[in-house]
């Protein structure tokens, strides 16, 4: 709202009738002022809807700015997650199918039960063992996946072009998401955070280029302000 400034200063004034005259005059222009400063304040007073509506497409800009950053980098840092864990399987399955292998191989050419045992034996301890070292080093990736450094590293990945061009924004967003996003995941576990699908970082990014610029049209006249 503008400032409203109550007050007025007369200028230098003669005496008598000329000092009465100046003085009116004076008055008058103060009060002209101050009636113009009232008009002004009851046009930005009824402005406040147009305002109001503004501001909950700016809130709504903002919301989705914050979740389409923290799913993009949520998913970036799941994916890596989980291709260690299918690593983990592939080498667990090949060791176990090698395992059975061997031993319907032994049972095929007649070789001694020891030997099939033997391969039964190894194929359990092997593929126990490789299963608990794997499950050991899953959890130590996924601890070094929610440090600040693998964050930040993803969000570089991710926001590669937003980083290059020192977009200010885009790095504000980050600040503010960086600790919740942090807590989150280890809280929840990236083992147990759900996938984000293609179509859901689509529909956002529809959000944002598409529909808030539509209700801004809407919601704004050609010229913001108009008493219209």
């Amino acid at each position: 709202l503008p400032r409203i400034f109550t007050m007025s200063l007369p200028v230098s004034s003669q005496t008598g009738a000329e000092s009465e005259s100046s003085s009116q005059q004076t008055i008058g222009s103060g009060l002209a002022d101050l009636h113009q400063t009232r008009d002004d304040v009851v046009a930005e007073v009824m402005k406040a809807p147009k305002r109001r509506i503004d501001n909950v497409i700016t809130h709504l800009f903002d919301s989705v700015n914050l979740l389409l950053m923290h799913a993009v980098i949520v998913e970036d840092t799941r994916k890596r997650h989980s291709k260690m864990v299918w690593d983990s399987r592939i080498q667990e399955g090949g060791s176990f199918a090698v395992g059975i292998g061997l031993t319907a191989l032994g049972v095929y050419t007649g070789l001694p039960m020891e030997f099939t045992g033997g391969v039964i034996a190894a194929t359990i301890l092997g593929v126990g063992g490789m299963h608990w070292f794997n499950a050991s080093k899953l959890k130590e990736y996924e601890e070094q996946l929610t440090t600040s450094e693998e964050l930040s590293a993803s969000f570089q990945r991710t926001h590669a072009r937003e980083v290059s061009d020192a977009d200010e924004f885009t790095a504000a967003v980050w600040q503010r998401i960086r600790e919740p996003l942090k807590i989150g995941l280890k809280s929840v576990g990236l083992s147990d955070f759900p996938k984000v699908e293609s179509k859901e970082i689509y529909e956002l990014n529809r959000l944002l280029e598409e529909d808030i610029p539509t209700l801004r049209r809407l919601a704004s006249p050609s010229h913001f302000g108009s008493k219209k």
